[in-house]
């Protein structure tokens, strides 16, 4: 019902800067909640940023004065500006969307997940 599509990410050296990017598409009433989640190797899945439709954003310790999510609710996308990168921002970076269909019925998704490496 809901499909998240990424792009962004890549390879750049500590200190540097990515973004990335995630649109939103399909049948649903409305998303709520959107954000970014990461896994780094033989790591559990970690919350990076999390945005409330009204824009309220929670971010993990770890990135907080570093990374910037922002969300364009008109389009249906969530970005995420990560400067001043460490190795440790290694990781896959999965967008995630929580919707609430047309039969009133939430449905959280998530995308195919990003590449992210930080060389020091």
């Amino acid at each position: 019902q809901v499909q998240l599509v990424e792009s962004g990410g890549g390879l750049v050296q500590a200190g540097g800067s990515l973004s990335l990017s995630c649109a939103a598409s399909g049948v649903f009433f409305s998303i709520n909640a959107m954000g970014w989640y990461r896994q780094a190797p033989e790591k559990p899945r970690e919350s990076v940023a999390r945005i409330a439709r009204s824009g309220s954003t929670v971010y993990a310790d770890s990135v907080k004065g570093r990374f910037t999510a922002s969300r364009d609710n008109a389009k249906n996308t969530v970005s995420l500006q990560m400067n001043s990168l460490k190795p440790e921002d290694t990781a896959v970076y999965y967008c995630y969307a929580e919707a609430t269909l047309p039969n009133g019925q939430t449905y959280s998704s998530w995308g195919q997940g990003i590449q992210v490496i930080v060389s020091s």
